[in-house]
């Protein structure tokens, strides 16, 4: 089925204010750290530092610590952190509205910030001049036997039956009821190109995957994901594992200690991850993925109806549970508001939403 996108985003940005070189950290806060630790830590990140009021995460690459969790009244999740390549780029964005000035990052790995907020209200930081952290060991991917081609003779396959060991933070999914504005920062301000958007059938954008612009560097299909929705919330995050052992270990060691599945085993149509999704202790997704698309600058957009069926090359189909929103008193006040307010919202357009994904 052919698609049109009728609106004027998601579109490249010709002269970016800066171009992020990658997702650096998330930052969420929670009641409970220690129970926010366990998860993770079965999750498959690494402890890279804690005290009574922080935790801080890191997978096996170099990046000094890939998620924070401070300690707070309430489960929130605050926003995140693009690496940009340089001071240069910390000042050219400390110079647009509502940003704040150069300060040290009180971060594992140091450097330097300039904190921002986007049009949806989430916190984005910009980091350089961190120090890399010391690579933590981990296993290498295992050889396939295929028809075609012997790899391993004489030998057996047995992974670890431990949490997979997670090398890096890989994207970030938000919804957000302001699309176009929020999509259209983005793009201005990090240099971000949309790789694929998905259409409802007015050709206005329901998903839209947002990757790095790395030039001839391959990039992640999406470092960022938006889709259109009531109000702004987290979707989910995701990790990279080595391969699809690491997938399908993460699910039997998660599902042996009790923690709250929410989709998979599957592999995406857009991005092709084979993917596995679960919650932590206050409902928020994590999914751990291996085998992701990367792009070029110079591949097109592309332009696809949007439909559950479209989320999933195989595998189980997707929930209902997976999009369906908690319909609390502050989200139907937050609902309410943004009808009324966002440029982007209509209650048809939330029944047809609804009709996809409720």
């Amino acid at each position: 089925m052919m698609a049109e996108l009728t609106t004027p985003q998601p579109a490249r940005h010709p002269d970016p204010t800066v171009r992020a070189l990658a997702l650096a950290y998330l930052l969420f806060e929670r009641p409970d750290l220690e129970k926010a630790g366990q998860f993770l830590s079965d999750f498959g990140l690494q402890t890279a530092s804690c005290s009574p009021q922080a935790l801080y995460l890191r997978g096996a690459g170099p990046e000094p610590f890939c998620y924070c969790v401070r300690r707070a009244e309430k489960a929130r999740f605050i926003g995140f952190g693009f690496t940009v390549s340089s001071r240069e780029d910390l000042t050219r964005l400390s110079q647009l509205p509502g940003a704040s000035a150069m300060q040290p990052a009180e971060y594992p790995g140091g450097g330097e910030l300039v904190r921002l907020t986007d049009p949806s209200g989430f916190t984005v930081e910009a980091i350089c001049g961190q120090t890399p952290a010391e690579p933590l060991p981990h296993r290498d991917a295992l050889p396939f036997n295929t028809a075609a081609q012997q790899l391993r003779v004489n030998d057996t396959q047995r992974p670890p039956v431990s949490p997979p060991e997670v090398l890096r933070l890989g994207h970030l999914v938000l919804e957000v009821a302001d699309f176009q504005a929020t999509c259209g920062w983005y793009t201005r301000h990090f240099g971000l190109i949309p790789s694929d958007v998905q259409v409802l059938p007015d050709g206005s954008p329901a998903v839209v995957f947002l990757r790095l612009d790395l030039g001839n560097t391959p990039a992640d299909h999406h470092t960022l994901a938006m889709a259109q929705g009531f109000m702004p919330l987290y979707s989910h995050s995701a990790y990279e594992v080595i391969d699809a052992d690491a997938v399908g270990m993460g699910q039997r060691i998660l599902k042996a200690r009790g923690w709250q599945h929410a989709w998979g085993i599957g592999r995406h149509i857009l991005g092709s991850q084979i993917f596995d999704y679960w919650q932590d202790p206050w409902g928020a997704k994590h999914e751990h993925y291996c085998d992701g698309d990367v792009f070029t600058a110079d591949h097109p957009m592309g332009v696809h109806p949007v439909s559950r069926e479209a989320m999933a090359q195989w595998g189980q189909d997707m929930p209902a549970s997976f999009t369906k929103p908690k319909l609390t008193p502050a989200a139907l006040k937050g609902m309410l508001h943004h009808l009324r307010h966002s440029p982007d919202l209509s209650l048809k357009k939330l029944i047809t939403l609804a009709k996809l994904f409720g």
